[in-house]
């Protein structure tokens, strides 16, 4: 069985988004600061479908990682989008990217309201569950096999595999900026979570990648 990890931009203030998120804005104000030092990497673009990008760099090198070995993804409903409530039957949000979306892969969505699965280009389909992470996790791990299952977002759902003790590692890419706002990656996390660093890449972006274990 492969691990259950998640990687994110941080800011030096600890938040992974900043104030006042909304449809046209869903890293609230400022947050697009802490994706810049990724948008021309080469395995980030590939994913989204561009062309040309860096390949030799640590942060190529780190995101080459963090993309390998992956079988299947799990996340939250805020990061798939749509609003709150039931879903719009008329006009149904097909999620932040168009119709082939960058994960090529089964993506379990926790929700609190049902919802068939959406199955979209490039091997991509979204499963809605609404059974709680536990069961998200539990379909994900079937689906990824002897791979690993990655949490794709938002915080909050990282933080409950956290404190529920299913999370195997987690890497962080500590981005220099301050956004004195927003969604802290880390709030309410219990003080008694025991980790061990495995990793410190520091970038001339200025970004510095680190990598942590649970430790179980």
């Amino acid at each position: 069985m492969g691990k259950l990890k998640f990687d994110i931009s941080v800011s030096l203030d600890g938040f992974v988004a900043g104030p006042n998120p909304r449809l046209d804005e869903p890293l609230g104000e400022g947050g697009e600061q802490l994706h810049e030092w990724i948008f021309g990497l080469k395995e980030w673009r590939e994913a989204h479908g561009l062309e040309g990008g860096e390949t030799v760099s640590p942060d190529s090198e780190v995101i080459a990682e963090g993309l390998a070995n992956i079988g299947a993804y799990v996340m939250g409903r805020n990061m798939f989008g749509g609003g709150e409530g039931p879903w719009d039957t008329d006009e149904p949000w097909q999620g932040w990217w168009g119709d082939d979306p960058p994960f090529h892969l089964p993506v379990f969505v926790l929700t609190h309201h049902p919802r068939e699965p959406l199955e979209l280009k490039g091997g991509t389909t979204f499963t809605f569950i609404t059974d709680g992470p536990e069961e998200a996790l539990e379909q994900a791990r079937k689906a990824a096999g002897d791979h690993d299952v990655k949490i794709a977002g938002g915080a909050e759902v990282a933080r409950r595999y956290l404190r529920a003790g299913l999370l195997d590692e987690f890497e962080l890419h500590v981005v220099p900026v301050f956004l004195g706002g927003g969604t802290r990656l880390f709030e309410g996390v219990d003080a008694g979570i025991e980790l061990e660093n495995t990793r410190g890449v520091r970038s001339p972006t200025g970004v510095v990648h680190l990598r942590y274990r649970t430790v179980k």
